[in-house]
C-alpha cells in the first residue's frame, strides 16, 4: 500500500512539474518592459508605445516603454544588453545606437553587434530636404546647380557631427560633386529654427518635424529622400528621381534583445510585431505620424542594419570623419 501510494505520490508531482515548466516556457508570461533611449515624446517613444499598446492587446500581457535616455540612446542599449536573456527587456531601438554609433563613436559601452540580436524591424522616419522660403532653389536639381555655381556658400545644419541628418548631406554632397557648408546644432529644433531664420539655406530632418512647418508655409521642401514619394507630401519630388538615384535617409526603428535571448523567444516576438504592422489600425497610426511601417523579421533587420553601417562607414571615411 505505502509503495503505491509513493508511486502514485511521484506521478503526480512529475504531473505538476511538467505543467509548471510548460507554464514557464509560455512567452509572454509576465509584464515586458520596452527600452526607448530617448526622451518621451519623440518619434521613437511614440512609435514604440504604439507598438506595445497592440501588443498588450493581442498576448494578454502588459508592455510597458520604459525611457532611459543619454549618451545617444548608447545608455538604454547598453542596459537592455546587460538585461536578463529571458525576453523580457527589449530595446526599441533607433538607427542612432544601431547602426551609426558603430562608425561615428569611440569608446561604446557595447558592442551591438556582439551584445544584441535583432528581434523585427518596425517603421522609418524618412528625411526631407526643406529650405529657407528665401532660398532661390525650389528643388534638389536647382539646389545642385546653385551649390556648385556658389561653392563653400551654402550652409546645410545637421542635429550635430555625426547624426543621421549630418550624414544625409555629407552623402548627397558626395554623390552631387558639390559642397555645402555643415553647420551642427544641438538637436532639429534650433537647427530648424535657424533654418526659418535665414542663417541656415538647407537641412534635412524627419518628415514628422518638418511637416507642421511646410503646411504653415515657414520653410519649403525641395525633395524627399526615400524611393517613393511620401503620400503626406505627393507633390514633392524625391531625390532619388531628381538625379541622385538611390539616395536615401532617414531614421528607422528595429526591435532588439539581449544576444542570449533564446531562438523561441526571439521567434515569438517577430512573428507578433510583424504581425501586428501588417494590422491596419496599428500601420494607420503610424503613417498618420509620418513613420511608415516596415515590417521586416529579425534575419531581414540584419542584414538591414549591416548594410546601413556599411554605407555610412563609407561616407565617414570619405569625410575623413573622425569618431568621437
Amino acid at each position: 500500500m505505502f509503495k503505491r501510494f509513493t508511486g502514485l505520490l511521484a506521478a503526480a508531482s512529475l504531473v505538476l512539474l511538467s505543467g509548471a515548466a510548460l507554464a514557464a516556457d509560455v512567452f509572454p508570461s509576465r509584464t515586458v518592459n520596452i527600452v526607448v533611449a530617448y526622451p518621451p515624446g519623440g518619434s521613437t517613444d511614440v512609435a514604440a508605445r504604439l507598438l506595445a499598446q497592440t501588443l498588450a492587446a493581442k498576448l494578454g500581457q502588459p508592455f510597458v516603454v520604459d525611457n532611459r535616455a543619454g549618451a545617444g540612446g548608447m545608455i538604454g542599449a547598453a542596459y537592455v544588453a546587460h538585461a536578463a536573456p529571458d525576453g523580457y527587456s527589449l530595446l526599441f531601438g533607433s538607427s542612432a545606437e544601431l547602426s551609426l554609433a558603430p562608425v561615428v563613436k569611440k569608446n561604446l559601452p557595447i558592442s551591438v553587434e556582439q551584445d544584441l540580436r535583432p528581434v523585427a524591424m518596425v517603421a522609418s522616419v524618412p528625411f526631407v530636404l526643406v529650405a529657407n522660403n528665401s532660398f532661390p532653389p525650389n528643388n534638389v536639381t536647382e539646389l545642385i546647380a546653385y551649390a556648385k555655381a556658389h561653392p563653400n556658400e551654402v550652409n546645410f545644419s545637421s542635429f550635430g557631427n555625426g547624426t543621421s541628418s549630418h550624414l544625409a548631406g555629407e552623402l548627397l554632397n558626395l554623390q552631387a560633386g558639390m559642397h555645402m557648408m555643415h553647420v551642427p546644432y544641438k538637436g532639429s529644433s534650433p537647427s530648424l529654427t535657424d533654418l526659418m531664420g535665414g542663417q541656415i539655406q538647407v537641412s534635412f530632418d524627419t518628415i514628422t518635424a518638418v511637416m507642421p512647418l511646410i503646411q504653415a508655409g515657414k520653410i519649403k521642401p525641395l525633395g524627399i529622400a526615400t524611393l517613393a514619394r511620401s503620400p503626406l507630401l505627393p507633390h514633392v519630388p524625391t531625390v532619388s528621381e531628381s538625379g541622385m538615384p538611390g539616395f536615401v535617409g532617414g531614421t528607422w526603428f528595429g526591435l532588439m534583445a539581449p544576444k542570449a535571448t533564446p531562438d523561441a523567444v526571439v521567434a515569438t516576438m517577430t512573428r507578433e510585431v510583424t504581425a501586428a504592422l501588417k494590422t491596419g489600425k496599428l500601420a494607420n497610426e503610424l503613417i498618420a505620424r509620418g513613420l511608415d511601417p516596415a515590417p521586416r523579421p529579425a534575419g531581414e533587420l540584419n542584414d538591414f542594419m549591416k548594410s546601413e553601417t556599411a554605407k555610412w562607414k563609407r561616407v565617414v571615411d570619405a569625410i575623413g570623419l573622425q569618431p568621437e
